[in-house]
């Protein structure tokens, strides 16, 4: 079952300050309280990345990600990715990664594309064409392991 989705695309310069207020809101909730993961969510990273929101309604975010370009790998990476809980099980993930990716691709061009995974969720990446590129190993007290996208210029 899929769900509609409107989404926007930009830099946290290009969206609302509430929408601001409410990316972060929906990120903490899952990561630190909902995993109960005390981290540093704001990690200085957000001003130089592309945010994908997309909304249910017009004021009601369900879902988001954030793109960062190329550092030292030369490889832009897809991250913080979450499903308001209300929305999961409905094949809103899988829409949330095809549009990462092809943000990806429209803004670097047909280059690898990196993300971290929670271990749990390997074959979820799997599934859209992302490889294990190395061990699993601890983030932040949660399993991780690294995954890739080849370059090609097709969605999976």
């Amino acid at each position: 079952m899929t769900t509609d989705i409107t989404w926007q695309v930009g830099t946290l310069d290009d969206l609302s300050p509430r929408l601001v207020h409410d990316l972060f809101k929906l990120r903490v909730d899952a990561f630190v309280v909902e995993q109960r993961c005390a981290y540093a969510e704001l990690d200085g990273r957000d001003p130089a990345c592309i945010h994908i929101v997309g909304f249910l309604i017009p004021s009601q975010l369900v879902a988001c990600c954030r793109i960062v370009p190329p550092e030292e790998d030369g490889i832009p990476h897809i991250g913080r990715i979450v499903i308001h809980p209300d929305q999961r099980g409905r094949g809103l993930g899988h829409q949330m990664l095809h549009k990462a990716i092809a943000v990806t691709q429209a803004h670097y061009g047909a280059t690898p594309i990196a993300l971290a995974a929670q271990s749990q969720l390997e074959q979820f990446y799997a599934d859209h064409g992302f490889t294990r590129t190395g061990p699993d190993y601890d983030w932040d007290g949660i399993p991780h392991v690294d995954m890739v996208l080849a370059a090609h210029h097709g969605i999976p």
